[in-house]
């Protein structure tokens, strides 16, 4: 892969807010859905909660060292609406706004570009107690939030993500229940994507407004869409989701409509009401970067209403289907191999996808804003992570942007997640996605061993030549 990547090309790694700061009473932060969700019994694994996490708002210098001794060239972290703007409304938390102004003041002494995204799902519970996202007001007090924060902060802020992943908000949060607010409101979770696609168009215009030298991004965790066979009911199975998934999103934020098929699916749902004439046109705002998150593939089959199901959902993040409107469609295993979470590597399928908006979308920058995967990681009796299965992870998928950039996709950076160990929202501390590894009781940090190969790749911008001992002692897998 030497010469793949461009000298400009930003090498980072990701977080959030819930997953990472702890400190949820402290300085006037106010409770968000997920402090309601992770503190009522049953809905988190083991009864966890993202009070402490992995305690950053304390040791937040300690980790800006640890971004800068990896030679990272950005770190993307989203800030808390709730430690900002405690109920969703008003002035603005000085203390909140403080810590953040912290933060990106030390990121940029470093040398290290910050990338800040609005919201990453911790809405503040007062806004879900007047409605939440299938609320149009929740939109309106997410324009007023991003003046705050924006005001602030924009004038060093190199690049806002306006929202992290609309799909899980909406589907997860409205339709399943598996994530915050944890409610099962088929016409509630489409009423949540267009009001979180509002959203985005509003604060996108803020940011236009306030930090017109900013770039201005949204990250998407699009799906990589696979029918189960060549059949007329699967291959309108997998349109029928690519619209859910997909194109939902896509359609308004960079064509300014919502695809016709999609509604007409949906008819069953809700009326689509709750779009407004001039919503599209607000919503289509200029993308500087479009955010890619990607992990795995869905596959796909037509259902015909009675035999068995398939559990999976497509992620293996539930067995409740979050998928409203699609009455009809299966999600059958996928074959392996799989990370701790249950799904499944496919490489292959980074390189489509980027391809594919590459298709649709030519004059659009993309970037990498989340990849990564958990495993089982095991702590050696001196310490050490020797996560060989994490590191073959990133390999393999960064060789599939390499792959995708030398086939056209102009693909401007990439974010690994998770810089550390953090909260893994409904698995609680029982996944672990970082290159870094956090000692939960006590709070330490310690380099994986994929992070001192992440840094070597960092330094070369080039994937390191596999070999039988890597430099510091990284060992890959045979």
């Amino acid at each position: 892969m030497t010469g793949i990547f461009p000298e400009s090309f930003v090498w980072g790694s990701a977080t959030a807010a819930y997953q990472i700061e702890g400190a949820a009473q402290e300085d006037g932060r106010g409770r968000s859905i997920w402090d309601t969700f992770s503190h009522t019994p049953g809905l988190v694994l083991n009864g966890d909660t993202g009070d402490v996490a992995a305690d950053h708002y304390h040791r937040w210098p300690e980790d800006v060292a640890l971004i800068s001794e990896l030679g990272l060239g950005g770190y993307r972290f989203s800030i808390s609406w709730p430690r900002v703007q405690p109920g969703g409304s008003g002035a603005a938390n000085q203390a909140g706004t403080d810590f953040y102004s912290r933060l990106v003041d030390e990121l940029l002494e470093r040398g290290v570009a910050p990338v800040a995204t609005l919201y990453h799902w911790d809405l503040p519970q007062e806004l879900e107690d007047a409605g939440g996202w299938p609320v149009r007001e929740t939109a309106l007090r997410f324009e007023e939030y991003a003046r705050l924060i924006v005001g602030a902060l924009g004038d060093r802020v190199q690049t806002w993500t306006t929202l992290n992943e609309p799909w899980c908000s909406a589907y997860l949060g409205y339709a399943s229940g598996v994530h915050a607010p944890g409610r099962t409101e088929p016409a509630a979770a489409l009423a949540a994507v267009h009001h979180l696609n509002l959203a985005h168009g509003l604060a996108g215009r803020v940011i236009g407004e306030l930090a017109p030298q900013a770039k201005l991004s949204v990250s998407l965790n699009l799906h990589v869409i696979r029918p189960f066979s060549d059949s007329a009911a699967d291959l309108d199975a997998a349109r029928r989701i690519d619209a859910l998934a997909n194109r939902a999103f896509l359609g308004p934020m960079m064509d300014g409509a919502y695809p016709a098929d999609l509604v007409a699916d949906t008819t069953a749902v809700t009326d689509w009401g709750f779009v407004r004439d001039g919503d599209e046109s607000l919503i289509r705002v200029p993308l500087d970067v479009l955010g890619v998150n990607y992990y795995s593939t869905t596959l796909v089959r037509a259902w015909d209403g009675m035999s068995a199901r398939s559990d999976a959902d497509g992620h293996g993040r539930s067995a409740s289907s979050p998928w409203v409107g699609a009455a009809g469609v299966d999600f059958p295993p996928q074959p392996g191999p799989y990370t701790a979470m249950g799904w499944n590597i496919d490489p292959a399928g980074m390189t489509e996808l980027l391809l594919r908006l590459h298709h649709e979308y030519p004059a659009q920058p993309l970037m990498i804003t989340e990849n990564g995967a958990a495993f089982e990681d095991v702590v050696e009796a001196d310490g050490a992570v020797h996560d060989d299965l994490r590191i073959d992870y990133l390999r393999r998928h960064i060789e599939a942007v390499g792959a995708a950039m030398t086939a056209g996709a102009d693909v401007r950076g990439y974010f690994v997640w998770s810089l550390m160990d953090n909260f893994e929202w409904a698995y609680g501390y029982h996944r672990r996605f970082g290159i870094i590894r956090v000692d939960y009781p006590s709070g330490n940090r310690t380099w994986k061993d994929s992070a001192h190969w992440y840094r070597k790749l960092v330094a070369g911008n080039a994937i390191p030549v596999p070999s039988a001992e890597g430099e510091e002692g990284v060992r890959t897998p045979s």
